[in-house]
């Protein structure tokens, strides 16, 4: 472990793929699973580099910052995966109601997506990131020359928002908070005003 710490990546797909990427690239350890186990994520593991692990999802959940990249539906199968409590969950996910191809809406009632997310795992600091992008911009270096690819967040813990920002930051995105889960959340989830939206941040002054 270096002193960046590492970082959990629960789920594999394009999203997972993407932010493991980008951890890496900064110096970061990441630890990456999914439901069918390690030895499905070999050849990840391998593409990736000495500095990822290909491990169970219960172990991909295990440190204190998990970036969580399944399909919105298999969220309530993680409820029992660790001792969520008091950890960071950086939630990627959009409410489709299937994979492969994504289509339907999930129905949560009047919760937002993060909210609903949030209540299934206990505990669980949980900042909306990253979902509004689509994975491709998401593994691409975010700097370029006319600004950077701005990564909205929000969340309802101010230090819990303040670690992802730093890590977006990190990875060379603009991250722009948009406050809670509810407001935030309502604007970045699926049907969302800022759903789907790649934007630049020019840098001016």
């Amino acid at each position: 472990m270096n002193t960046h710490g590492v970082i959990g990546v629960v789920g594999a797909g394009e999203v997972g793929q993407a932010v493991a990427d980008q951890a890496i690239r900064h110096g970061h350890e990441v630890v990456i699973g999914n439901s069918r186990g390690p030895g499905t994520l070999e050849a990840l593991a391998d593409r990736l580099g000495p500095k990822a692990r290909a491990v169970t999802a219960e172990e991909a959940a295990k440190p204190e910052l998990v970036f969580l990249c399944v399909p919105f539906f298999a969220v309530p199968e993680l409820s029992d995966l660790t001792t969520w409590d008091g950890k960071i969950v950086v939630d990627t996910t959009n409410q489709f109601a299937a994979a492969n191809p994504w289509r339907g809406r999930y129905d949560v009632g009047d919760l937002t997506g993060s909210e609903w997310v949030a209540r299934h795992l206990p505990g669980a600091r949980v900042v909306k990131a990253l979902n509004t992008l689509f994975g491709p911009f998401i593994a691409a270096d975010p700097r370029h020359a006319e600004g950077r690819l701005v990564a909205f967040y929000a969340g309802d813990d101010v230090d819990a928002k303040a670690a992802v920002a730093g890590l977006l930051d990190e990875f060379g995105f603009a991250a722009l908070d948009l406050g809670g889960l509810r407001e935030g959340g309502r604007l970045m989830q699926l049907d969302g005003a800022l759903s789907a939206k790649h934007l630049l941040l020019q840098d001016v002054g």
